[in-house]
């Protein structure tokens, strides 16, 4: 008999776009708890976002980065044998977006000397037109599921 699933924690809508992935990044960006903080380098960003006179929608342009830094398939140790192979997989919606959040988080971390908001904002910006250290990390795990294609076999 399986065991019983575990219930997926509800995340409340952030406040002000009332966006569960903007919740979402606001938890990946806060460090050492200090979700006040987070929440402002996330608002602040997507006010650079929005640009002068907020003409554009922040969550439209952060929804497109996701979409395009999100990885379809990865690659996922599996030992044989005593050899170890990469066996390229097939990425779970969840798991999906939450690599995308986690690789923009580390691109925009990675870029030092600049406000944290203004490089997050930059990087989410980047992504959405499908370019940035992001872009190029997911570019590079579907290069790697490509090339260990001939383990597919292996996949459980």
């Amino acid at each position: 008999m399986r065991r019983p699933l575990k219930k997926k924690h509800e995340l409340t809508p952030d406040s002000v776009y009332g966006s569960e992935k903007v919740t979402k990044l606001i938890n990946y960006i806060m460090e050492r708890g200090k979700k006040d903080t987070a929440r402002k380098i996330v608002y602040a960003a997507f006010e650079e976002l929005a640009g002068e006179g907020g003409k554009e929608d922040p969550v439209a342009i952060f929804e497109t980065a996701i979409k395009n830094v999100a990885p379809l398939m990865e690659v996922r140790s599996r030992r044989v044998g005593g050899a170890n192979y990469q066996v390229p997989r097939e990425v779970r919606p969840e798991r999906r977006q939450a690599l995308a959040l986690r690789w923009i988080v580390e691109a925009s971390r990675n870029g030092k000397g600049r406000e944290m908001h203004k490089r997050l904002a930059e990087e989410i910006r980047k992504a959405a037109h499908e370019e940035g250290e992001a872009v190029t990390k997911r570019i590079n795990t579907h290069k790697m599921a490509e090339a260990n294609k001939a383990f597919a076999h292996f996949a459980w």
